[in-house]
Order: structure tokens, then sequence, then C-alpha cells
């Protein structure tokens, strides 16, 4: 014990006695093409090539307490106008930082490496393809019967894929035929690349792409043509009591493997997130994260993503809902052909004929600020409003009354109602609290 005394003195003594120098490395991050914003956990720095100095601590491991230490984990956000954005895992963790005496002191991080480079992908050429989906205002349409659970199993199987990462496994499944796929974000932050496996034994290099920074959304692509994709169904298409299929990959099962059950309920859910959700009694399994819940016609209505696990509840699952995808995906494909309708079925013929429509007198309306704002514009009924693009922007509209929201959270939203001449071309004030541009 007494010879353990004076080791521990002479080590302490050495360390006060010898001079340290507190020694910085540099974190580097570069880009292709240069020019793109960096943001570190949510927060603005600079742009590539980066470069910012940081405590030795944050690159090497440490053992004793004059050292500083990456105390979380620490994520880069890449974006840069026309490309897709890519998320960058900085760190890796956590570790136990042990120190000298044998003492626990907690947990720390590293980062991976002191420089990084990012290849940002332009968006034409990652977002190819038409998207497939169907919403309820088509009231012209007779769908087609329901598919027995054999039926839809052998139409949509083809569509998903079990997806691997370093760290983590699930699902996602395909949305266009050039190898664009959807799922969730927690299974691919900090990943560059997934392990794609189609169901016929094909395995793919997926990319991610773009991962949402609100929702639970990741989109990734595979390279190719051809592939089978789903149809995507909107929440305003889903009904309580509705039967729905989930195929996934849980873990320690079969791949692609085939639950079902009812629509629970549909509605906000913030315990769960943002957006709008899809509850289930479908049996949801660790490995299903990103696979596609799906109703009786084999029409995606979800991206299944958790299981309730209570002391008194059980047997509840949700599914993130496809309105809240097609919002994403409205940001890389035009409006015009992200709702390409796949219709299956006979459509219903008129009872008289119908008669060409007269031209419709527009006016323009002009949208300058907040910058990134989500613009939505009422339809149909009061109080619905779809999404129609981002600020700043320039929009047709019909001549008449409308109704517009400007959405860009935190702030509380703005709200516009203006009246649209024909030939008209309006330009919509800045919203109060918003500071004019420099």
């Amino acid at each position: 014990m007494a010879s353990r005394s004076a080791s521990w003195l002479a080590a302490s003594l050495f360390l006060c006695l010898c001079p340290f120098r507190a020694h910085a490395d540099k974190l580097e991050i570069t880009s292709k093409p240069p020019g793109a914003t960096v943001e570190i956990d949510g927060v603005a720095v600079g742009t590539t090539p980066f470069a910012k100095d940081f405590p030795g601590g944050y690159f090497h491991k440490t053992r004793t307490a004059l050292g500083s230490r990456l105390e979380h984990a620490m994520v880069a956000r890449i974006t840069l106008k026309g490309y897709a954005a890519k998320e960058l895992l900085l760190s890796d963790g956590p570790i136990n930082w042990i120190g000298l005496n044998g003492r626990n002191h907690g947990e720390y991080w590293l980062f991976k490496t002191a420089r990084f480079h990012v290849n940002l992908d332009p968006i034409p050429e990652v977002f190819t393809g038409t998207i497939s989906a169907r919403v309820a205002r088509n009231t012209a349409v007779d769908f087609a019967p329901q598919l027995s659970l054999q039926e839809m199993v052998a139409q949509t199987k083809p569509g998903v894929v079990y997806l691997k990462g370093l760290q983590r496994s699930g699902t996602g499944f395909l949305i266009t035929d050039t190898g664009v796929i959807a799922t969730n974000a927690h299974l691919a932050r900090g990943e560059g690349s997934l392990l794609a496996l189609l169901p016929g034994g094909v395995q793919f290099d997926a990319k991610v792409e773009h991962i949402d920074e609100d929702l639970d959304i990741a989109l990734l692509k595979i390279e190719g043509s051809e592939f089978p994709h789903l149809t995507l169904a909107d929440a305003s298409t889903v009904q309580q009591g509705d039967a729905v299929f989930a195929i996934g990959n849980p873990g320690d099962a079969m791949l692609y493997s085939v639950t079902n059950g009812i629509v629970s309920a549909v509605g906000k859910f913030p315990s769960a997130g943002p957006g709008t959700w899809i509850q289930t009694n479908a049996p949801i399994n660790p490995g299903n994260s990103g696979g596609p819940l799906l109703n009786s016609r084999g029409e995606v209505i979800g991206i299944t993503t958790l299981k309730l696990v209570k002391k008194d509840g059980s047997g509840i699952g949700f599914a993130l809902s496809v309105t809240d995808l097609l919002d994403v995906l409205h940001r890389f494909y035009p409006k015009e052909t992200v709702i390409a309708e796949k219709l299956s079925g006979p459509v219903v013929a008129p009872a008289a004929p119908i008669a060409p429509a007269p031209k419709t007198e527009v006016g323009t309306v002009e949208i300058s600020e907040p910058r990134g704002a989500e613009i939505r514009i009422e339809r149909d009924k009061p109080g619905s409003y779809e999404l129609v693009g981002y600020v700043p922007a320039s929009l047709s509209l019909s001549a008449g009354r409308h109704k517009i929201i400007l959405r860009r959270p935190p702030q509380v939203d703005w709200i516009y109602d203006i009246i649209v001449m024909k030939n008209s071309r309006v330009s919509l004030g800045r919203p109060l609290g918003i500071s004019a541009p420099n």
C-alpha cells in the first residue's frame, strides 16, 4: 500500500512540476464543389473549405484531468443550393474515461479523423424518376377491389429493401424506378451509405442523399433503373379501422417478414414527433424501422417508425404518414410530377360529355421573405392548406381570393389574405419580426 501511494505521489508531482501545454488540433471539412455551408450540431459555423481549432482532447484519448474532452456526439450538415445535403457524424463514442487512479469519470467522444471530405451530388442527378401517389380528392375513379394478403405481398415485396449500416439495420422501400429509397433518418444518420439488399438477393450500395432535419425521414439512392417501386397514398386516404400490413426485417427473424393489423388512429401525436401519425396494432419490431405500412390495395400509407413500450400498454405501433414523406419529396420533385396518379380500376363514365375547361385567368404573387419558409395555400375547403413550395418563390394563382400561410418553425405562422387580379403582380410584404436582408 505504501509503495502504491508513493508511486501515485511521484506521478502527481511530475504532472505538477512539468509545464503543461494545451495542445489544439485543427478540424478540416472540405467539399466538392466548395462553398457549401457547414452546420455543426445545428449551428452554422462557416463554408467549405472549413477549418477550426479544437482541443487536442477532442482528437486523442486522455487519461488525465488536464485535457478537454468532447462530451457529446458531434454531427456536421453540409448544404449547397442545387445539391443534395449531406450529414457527417464527426465523432466516435461514447468512450469511458478512466483516470490514472482507475476512477471512472464518465463518457466522452473523439473525432473520427481531423479531415473530412464530402462529394455533393446535384439534385437533378439524384432525384430522378416519377413518384406514384394517390390522394383522396380523386372522386371520379372506382378503385379496384382490395387485394388478398397473398396478392398484396406478391405485388409489394419486390419494392422492399433490407438496409444495413455499420451499427444498425432496418428497412426501406423504393419509391421510383430509378432507385430512390425512403427510410427512417435514425437508420441513415451518420452513415455515408448503407448496404441495400433486394428480395431477389441483389446487393447495392445505397448512398444517403438527404436526411430531414425535423421528420424522421431519409432518402437514399442506388444506381440502376427499372426497379420495382411502390405507390404512395397520403393520410387523406386513411380511415380508422382500415386493414394494414407491415413488411420489414425484424432482428433475429426472417427478412421481409409480414405482419397485419388495423389502423387504430390517425392524427398528430407530439410524443412521437412532428407530422401526422398512423397508430396500428400490427406487430412492429426492431428492424421494421423505415419499412412500409401498406393498405389493402398495396399502397404505402406510412413509414413504420416505432413501437410504444409502456407498463400499461402493449401492441401499439406507429408509422409516419406518407403525407409527410410527400412534403419532403416536393423539395426535389416538381409539383406537377410528384402526384403522378397510378390508378387501378376503371374510370367512372360521366353522365354527360364534359366541356373543355375555360382558360384560367391568373396573376403572379412574389414572395421573397422569410427565406426557406414553407408556402401553403388554402385549397378545397377552409382550413385545408397545401404545401406548394418554399420562399423565395413566384407563384401563378388564379384570379380571386387566396389565403396564404408562410411557415418557418419555431416562429409563428405568417398569414396573408389577398385578392389576385387578372394579369396582376403582387409582392407580399416582409412579415413582422423579419429583419431586412443585409
